[in-house]
């Protein structure tokens, strides 16, 4: 996993009738006719699918990421309940595969929350009136975001620094680019202690190999 560290990145505002949308669910992030594979590369040709096709198949230009200043956007800006409906990982891989390492949104589904952190996605969590005013600002002219994860701070295209909280044990894991199976094996010495000490104190534990 891609150490998550700072991110300065154009900011894409995901809007519907000029508000944030609001209960963007993981069948809108990435349909289920692209989950055939469990590979985590060409899910952005997926990625929002209904939201950028039109009818035709052709892009919708109206949508925000067909939009040529917003196509190398990293960060997104959404509504509440972000990621709800249905738990499928290739929902943060889709992301991911777009380039968009951050979502900003006033609340997330709890198991999209955690599949971000999985993954290297930054999901932060603020008050609907800022998330509002941060798409805005990215609506503008002037779209580039920061995101420091260490300072845990969001510096807008106009140069307000805004705080955002983090759990700690997850900024660890994503400042040092280390997944729970990455995390699990920080402590790869303590472990062969216990099993060591385990095997000899209770060798009828043990089972032959074979």
């Amino acid at each position: 996993m891609k150490a998550f560290t700072t991110l300065t990145s154009t900011a894409a505002p995901l809007t519907h009738q000029g508000r944030l949308m609001a209960n963007v669910d993981t069948d809108m992030i990435i349909p289920k006719q692209f989950l055939k594979t469990t590979e985590r590369e060409a899910l952005s040709q997926g990625l929002f699918y209904e939201l950028k096709t039109k009818a035709d198949g052709s892009p919708d230009p109206d949508f925000v990421l067909n939009q040529p200043a917003y196509q190398n956007a990293g960060i997104l800006i959404a509504g509440e309940n972000f990621g709800c409906g249905s738990s499928r990982e290739h929902a943060p891989w889709a992301l991911l595969d777009q380039g968009i390492t951050c979502v900003i949104a006033p609340s997330f589904a709890d198991i999209f929350h955690n599949n971000c952190y999985k993954n290297g996605i930054l999901p932060i969590q603020l008050p609907f009136e800022i998330c509002e005013a941060l798409g805005n600002q990215a609506g503008g002219s002037n779209h580039k975001f920061t995101v420091d994860l260490e300072r845990q701070v969001i510096t807008t295209p106009d140069g307000e620094e805004i705080a955002f909280d983090v759990d700690e044990g997850r900024k660890a894991s994503l400042l040092e680019g280390l997944d729970d199976i990455g995390m699990t094996l920080t402590a790869e010495d303590t472990i062969s202690q216990y099993e060591r000490r385990r095997s000899s104190a209770m060798p009828w534990l043990e089972t032959e190999a074979g």
